[in-house]
């Protein structure tokens, strides 16, 4: 990674999708992101954009300098760099800024700055929902979800695996716009869909850790309600 010419990131910084390769750009840094990077994990606060600029903010919590990837889809392969942040220090902060056109990519953690990394897919669409491009993603299992007055429904009983993804398959029964959050234990958001009134969404979920996730959603004039999500 370190070994990348200059003329290789000047290539990729004067590409019109690409993303700011330093501090000093000018490029508008648009919606704040945080990224938490470890050891073993690479956790994005959203995994659902809007096209436009964005700011990932990359905070090393991990024992091993990391870096960080935004890749773009090459074929069947997620392989395009689209943005990085190099070398972040354990303890630091770093950003990693884009303009996100719609379409999936992948957010790639490389504890010890070396391998594929921890990845974390994000779709980037103009309603600000997967639309059509869930159907590329590939997924273990649907869960259907109902948002009424009452709160959620049809997620009872629901377990699962570490590394399991579900595609949530939404219906706001309501006359309000709704959000469905998915919260990891950590209470730290790694998903959301956004229901019309009476409409419906879809996303695919990876549920990467142990542990008493949370289904929460929420709308204007309505009072959120919540559900447990186990993994194990």
């Amino acid at each position: 990674m370190k070994s990348r010419t200059a003329a290789a990131v000047a290539a990729i910084c004067a590409t019109a999708a690409l993303t700011a390769c330093g501090d000093d750009d000018p490029a508008p840094k648009g919606e704040q992101v945080p990224v938490t990077a470890t050891d073993t994990s690479c956790e994005v606060a959203t995994t659902l954009f809007t096209p436009g600029a964005v700011t990932f903010a990359v905070t090393n919590r991990g024992q091993q300098s990391t870096e960080v990837y935004l890749y773009g889809r090459e074929g069947a392969r997620f392989t395009k760099v689209v943005a990085e942040a190099a070398d972040v220090a354990p303890g630091k902060t770093q950003d990693l800024r884009a303009t996100l056109a719609t379409g999936l990519y992948e957010v790639a953690c490389k504890p010890g700055q070396q391998g594929d990394g921890v990845r974390t897919r994000i779709t980037v669409s103009d309603d600000g929902t997967v639309a059509s491009a869930v159907a590329e993603t590939a997924y273990d299992r649907e869960v259907a979800i109902e948002l009424t007055a009452a709160g959620i429904t049809g997620a009872d009983g629901v377990i699962a695996e570490p590394g399991e993804k579900i595609q949530f398959r939404v219906t706001n029964k309501t006359t309000v716009a709704r959000t469905l959050y998915v919260l990891n234990p950590q209470s730290k958001r790694v998903a959301e869909i956004k229901t019309e009134p009476n409409g419906k969404a879809e996303a695919v979920v990876a549920l990467g850790g142990v542990g008493n996730w949370t289904l929460k959603v929420k709308g204007d004039g309505v009072t959120p309600a919540t559900r447990r999500l186990v993994v194990r």
